[in-house]
């Protein structure tokens, strides 16, 4: 039998109709996809999903859009929460080493809480499951004071991380009271989380917080925490009352008539210092802590005595108007 001989018109055509077939069947195919998931228009666009894959190492960088450092990285290894796996809160248990400081115990529970995902349907992030799931928080409830538990159950506590896909702690710092008391604690902190949406992409949303400490025996817990969620538009927009230095100066220098001179700002990372001299004579010291939307949260008041220290006052605005 002799071979079939084809001439290079004849070959070139056959792979003309071959990459004729091989672009219809990528045509009906992306055509597929785009009627089986509509494309969304955003901001005058359409939107399509990111490919993504699970390799790599370095994923810190893509949990950190802020500069700050991530404070809560103590439970790096999973295999933490394999004893812990399929429990209820109530069976249990923590060393008690987590708690021995109040610092630690804040730090701890958001360690726990750091790669927990309590994700809901309709809103995603992009991706398949998500760091731990929801393995920590019964974990992280047992972080909670008893008092705290009382009013707030287990239920309740899960719900309230909704679409809460990952927490980094990015400051955390004690909060001066008047009243001190070894028992009873307030710290401020900052929390940068990610949610999903429904566009299926990550978001980031900051809160700042005031988490309050109580000693129960010898460990220390949370008793209450008040969140309150930052706004990135309204300071660029509506002035003074979110800048520490507009703050004094109207509040207590125009309200109250306290402030005679006003020194200059002396801030270390987010604590900023406003000095001034008061009408009265006085030195003062107010103390702001600066949020990562760049509003300044006041935290605490100081007089000079004599003897040239700071004693811890409160001065309420409201009551000079």
């Amino acid at each position: 039998m002799n071979p079939i001989k084809l001439n290079k018109n004849k070959v070139f055509q056959i792979i003309i109709e071959l990459l004729t077939v091989l672009l219809l069947i990528l045509v009906i195919f992306i055509v597929y996809h785009q009627n089986r998931e509509p494309i969304k228009i955003t901001m005058g666009g359409r939107v399509y999903k990111q490919v993504s894959d699970n390799e790599g190492k370095d994923t810190d960088k893509y949990f950190r859009p802020s500069k700050l450092p991530s404070i809560n990285d103590r439970f790096n290894d999973y295999r933490f929460f394999d004893k812990f796996y399929d429990k209820k809160p109530s069976e249990i248990t923590l060393p008690s080493s987590l708690f021995k400081t109040p610092e630690n115990t804040i730090i701890n529970y958001f360690s726990l809480l750091r790669e927990a995902a309590n994700s809901i349907e309709g809103k995603g992030a992009g991706c398949g499951t998500l760091g731990n799931a929801q393995i920590p928080y019964p974990v992280a409830y047992n972080f909670l004071s008893s008092k705290y538990r009382d009013k707030l159950n287990y239920t309740e506590y899960l719900k309230s991380f909704e679409n809460i896909l990952h927490i980094n702690l990015i400051k955390l710092r004690k909060v001066p009271e008047l009243n001190e008391n070894l028992d009873e604690m307030k710290y401020f902190a900052e929390i940068e989380t990610i949610k999903g949406t429904e566009d299926n992409v990550s978001n980031f949303t900051y809160y700042y917080a005031f988490i309050e400490i109580s000693k129960e025996g010898n460990l220390y817990k949370i008793s209450d925490v008040k969140l309150f969620g930052e706004d990135f538009l309204c300071a660029p927009y509506h002035g003074w009352s979110h800048n520490a230095e507009f703050v004094v100066d109207i509040k207590y220098g125009d309200r109250c008539k306290l402030v005679k001179e006003r020194y200059p700002t002396k801030q270390e990372g987010y604590v900023k210092n406003i000095y001034f001299k008061g009408t009265d004579g006085n030195d003062y010291k107010f103390v702001f802590f600066q949020l990562t939307n760049g509003t300044d949260i006041e935290i605490a008041q100081y007089k000079k005595d004599e003897k040239g220290n700071w004693n811890l006052i409160k001065i309420d605005p409201g009551k000079c108007l």
